[in-house]
């Protein structure tokens, strides 16, 4: 059993993420009472705003349940000080479970395949109706959330009980079941985002489309926790804890996601430019016109360029606010980019940036943030039984 105390590890009442909490919770809730006046008069755009909204927020608890298996996997001691944050973020998805419902009720506004009048007179989503219907949709949207919440649900059991055990076979079990785990949320995030996301627009496809938005949510995640362990260094409780070598460890692994998006990203535009099919090129054609060429090319300006050459510097990684603030420019253009992916599919004429997108946005996190600040809250914020976790003086 480890010898720190758990009960040293808590965020105090004076702590100014509960400040964060509150506020999160009633700008969400605001916002959302907004969207729903949205939605009641402009339907087809609520859907449309919350879906990118959701897959934003949804971004990064996935993200923190894929680097949590990699560390149980991997080890090292830049995943053992963020265990609990990653943690606390991956049990936000039975909350975004729920978020998902009105999503149901827009999918024959949101899904051209979901629409029987287009599908009659479409071949093409004729013969992809055996996959592409409600019923099948439906059905596996629950096997996802099934089995990523049953993930979640272990890894954070087995996880507290590791705290209190000095069981080796809970590290064990963990690192097993991590195996296992990645191989599961890459088949089922691969899905979910051809179901989710690809499917806005049915007549194209993209072999590496998947592992473009698992690269995404890594990064998304891990500029998240970073700004999270900012405030929990500055303020406490892991002060005393986390250290430099901690943060510059982060770093680098912030500028490899950075780096592994840009390059799936990069692929993914070089096969399908350089084949020039009419059923491929179509999709980017659509973003390089109309306006959305400039937040295409601010999304690599912002989401690569800078923060590559940012992250470089040795001096800025081991800095814990100035990496913060790389991690915060990342975060806001996250949001851009997937912006630029999926509004395009029902704008294809320009550029539109409706009120609801930033209602949906301000709602849907509020609500995360309010969920995550509580979870987080409820346990040491220090996995103190980690067999990797460095000896602290």
């Amino acid at each position: 059993m480890s010898s720190l105390d758990p009960t040293s590890y808590v965020l105090m009442p004076d702590h100014p993420l509960h400040r964060v909490q509150r506020t999160a919770l009633a700008a969400g809730l605001l916002a959302l009472a907004l969207s729903a006046v949205g939605a009641v008069a402009t339907p087809d755009q609520f859907f449309r705003s919350y879906l990118v909204a959701y897959i934003y927020w949804f971004g990064i608890a996935m993200g923190s349940l894929a680097i949590l298996m990699i560390h149980y996997v991997a080890g090292g001691k830049w995943s053992a000080v963020i265990r609990r944050v990653l943690e606390s973020s991956t049990r936000t998805l039975p909350a975004l479970a729920v978020l998902f419902v009105p999503l149901l009720f827009g999918i024959g506004t949101l899904y051209e395949w979901a629409q029987p009048a287009e599908v009659a007179h479409d071949a093409l989503l004729q013969k992809k109706a055996l996959y592409l219907n409600v019923p099948f949709f439906l059905v596996r949207t629950v096997v996802y959330f099934v089995v990523w919440c049953l993930l979640v649900h272990y890894l954070n059991r087995w996880s507290l009980e590791q705290d209190t055990s000095n069981n080796p076979r809970i590290t064990r079990r963990l690192e097993l079941l991590s195996r296992g785990g990645l191989v599961a949320f890459v088949g089922t995030m691969s899905f979910a985002a051809v179901d989710w996301m690809m499917s806005l627009e049915p007549h194209w496809f993209s072999t590496i489309y998947a592992v473009v938005v698992m690269g995404g949510q890594l990064l998304l995640a891990m500029a998240f926790t970073i700004r999270v362990m900012l405030t929990l260094t500055e303020r406490g409780p892991l002060d005393r804890v986390v250290s430099t070598e901690q943060f510059h460890d982060l770093g680098k692994l912030m500028l490899a996601f950075t780096m592994l998006w840009a390059y799936f990203s990069f692929s993914q535009l070089l096969i399908m430019w350089s084949g020039n099919l009419p059923e491929e090129s179509p999709w980017y054609l659509k973003r390089m016109a109309g306006g959305w060429q400039y937040l295409g090319l601010a999304i690599i300006l912002f989401q690569f360029l800078l923060p590559f050459l940012l992250l470089l510097s040795r001096s800025r990684k081991r800095d814990a606010v100035r990496l913060a603030r790389v991690a915060i420019l990342i975060l806001v253009v996250r949001f851009v980019d997937l912006f630029w992916v999926l509004t395009p599919a029902f704008h294809p004429q320009g550029f539109v940036l409706h009120w609801l997108d930033i209602a949906c946005l301000v709602g849907v996190g509020g609500l995360w943030v309010w969920v995550f600040v509580y979870q987080l809250k409820g346990r040491s914020i220090l996995a103190v039984g980690d067999p990797k976790l460095p000896e602290f003086a």
